[in-house]
């Protein structure tokens, strides 16, 4: 089986070196590009309907191949991903996002054809909801949980939480935090499109990390991870699988739905929080969150428009003390 061809190999190269993607990114655009080519294969007969969709190669697409699809191919191929595939409203605008990207690197960029095939396209209309959160409570129960977990590691995943819920960052930024990006209250993060950001830390944070950092000096860390923040039992840098893991058995030990609540949840959770608690306007949760456009943090105005508090120092997780259970 072979996941690429060469004009997808150069357009990776092209996502990494000149768009200055990060790798989570340039990993979900070309595994999008790859379904869509695996299901063309399919649609035109080149393979048989009862064949493994992974197993599909598809090191043979071609220039030809690529510029042989019309619109009305990518509809079908939208509508596969609704009625078969079961994808939602966002998850078929990402895939529209990947296909217009690598299409206008193809036309635009290296000129390999003139018919742009995803200009007509538009993105699926998308249900306007709330985005899910925990609540104070569920919170604190999260942080409960965290802080008595029996296990080796009970530190560390307290701190974890204790930043989620307190500077809501993405799993990437929190999994990229280096040592020396911490500096007093002062935390700077890589975010989206490789962006630079300041987090504030409030005392809850300071305290997790004082924390983390007394069992972490205690590892035997890997050269390659003597800078990395939170890191595994192996010396090693932890890796998202195993941040999200973590989150996952700890939400099941606070009696929540695994299936309700994830990593990216606790990011909502942070931002609802600062909102409904911390005195804090769109503008400034905008540029706590990293949010390239204020549209995009407008929905957290869900909760109590008169309810507008400070942001993250009056975050009230940030003085809850944990109970020992």
């Amino acid at each position: 089986m072979i996941n690429s061809f060469p004009v997808l190999e150069e357009y990776e190269n092209y996502m990494l070196a000149v768009l200055n993607r990060s790798d989570l990114t340039v990993k979900n655009y070309k595994g999008d590009i790859v379904i869509f080519f695996r299901y063309m294969k399919i649609d035109r007969k080149l393979v048989s309907k009862d064949t493994d969709f992974q197993g599909i190669d598809i090191s043979d697409i071609d220039v030809k191949f690529i510029s042989g699809i019309k619109t009305n191919d990518i509809f079908a191929y939208l509508i596969w991903l609704s009625r078969d595939q079961g994808l939602n409203a966002a998850s078929r605008s990402r895939k529209i996002s990947s296909l217009r990207s690598f299409y206008k690197y193809c036309c635009v960029k290296k000129h390999l054809f003139e018919n742009n095939p995803t200009l007509e396209l538009e993105n699926p209309k998308k249900n306007k909801r709330s985005p899910k959160y925990l609540t104070l409570e569920e919170s604190q129960a999260l942080i409960n949980a965290a802080y008595n977990a029996p296990t080796e590691s009970n530190e560390r995943d307290y701190c974890i939480v204790i930043l989620f819920l307190n500077c809501g960052m993405r799993l990437a930024e929190l999994r990229g935090i280096n040592l020396n990006d911490i500096h007093g209250d002062i935390l700077t993060v890589i975010g989206k499109g490789n962006k630079e950001r300041t987090i504030y830390l409030n005392k809850s944070c300071i305290e997790a990390i004082e924390e983390w950092l007394k069992v972490r000096n205690k590892y035997n860390i890997k050269p390659e991870a003597k800078n990395a923040l939170f890191v595994s039992r192996k010396g090693l840098r932890l890796s998202e699988d195993m941040i999200q893991i973590t989150i996952k058995n700890l939400i099941i030990q606070s009696g929540l739905d695994p299936n309700t609540y994830s990593v990216h949840k606790l990011r909502h959770t942070a931002a609802t929080l600062m909102y409904k608690y911390g005195h804090v306007d769109l503008r400034s949760l905008q540029t706590i969150l990293g949010h390239a456009s204020v549209s995009t943090t407008q929905i957290y105005t869900h909760v109590d428009d008169d309810l507008l508090h400070k942001a993250v120092e009056s975050n009230p997780l940030s003085d809850f003390t944990p109970e020992d259970i």
